[in-house]
């Protein structure tokens, strides 16, 4: 393992490009990011790196309604769910600590079930 990154607002916008670069190269994933956010990454990144330092630093900077915004989206399948967690947690077993991953994917799988719950009734991967 290489060493951890520092929890701050630098190894947060790592993670976010090191893992929406996953995201975007993914077969399954992919399609469903392009079809939501289509030219506009640029802005969604600087939304997820606002979003993940508001969570994990208490930065303030993300204001918006998660559910909300994601509920507009179609096709989405439990499995997309759990591929989107897979990834997530390599990539922050690979960038941080066990502790600082750790803290990120309980906050992943707490969105993840509040979403599912939106889109299918019930928890399927959390």
């Amino acid at each position: 393992m290489n060493t951890p990154l520092p929890l701050n607002p630098a190894s947060i916008a790592t993670l976010v490009h090191q893992f929406y670069d996953g995201v975007r190269a993914d077969p399954e994933l992919g399609p469903v990011f392009d079809s939501a956010i289509g030219a506009n990454w640029d802005p969604h990144l600087a939304r997820m790196v606002d979003f993940w330092s508001t969570v994990m630093l208490g930065s303030r900077n993300f204001q918006g309604n998660v559910y909300g915004k994601h509920m507009l989206l179609n096709g989405i399948t439990p499995d997309h769910f759990l591929r989107w967690l897979q990834m997530f947690v390599a990539t922050t077993n690979q960038l941080f600590s066990t502790a600082d991953a750790e803290e990120f994917q309980t906050v992943a799988r707490r969105i993840a079930a509040s979403l599912q719950l939106g889109f299918f009734g019930e928890v399927k991967v959390a």
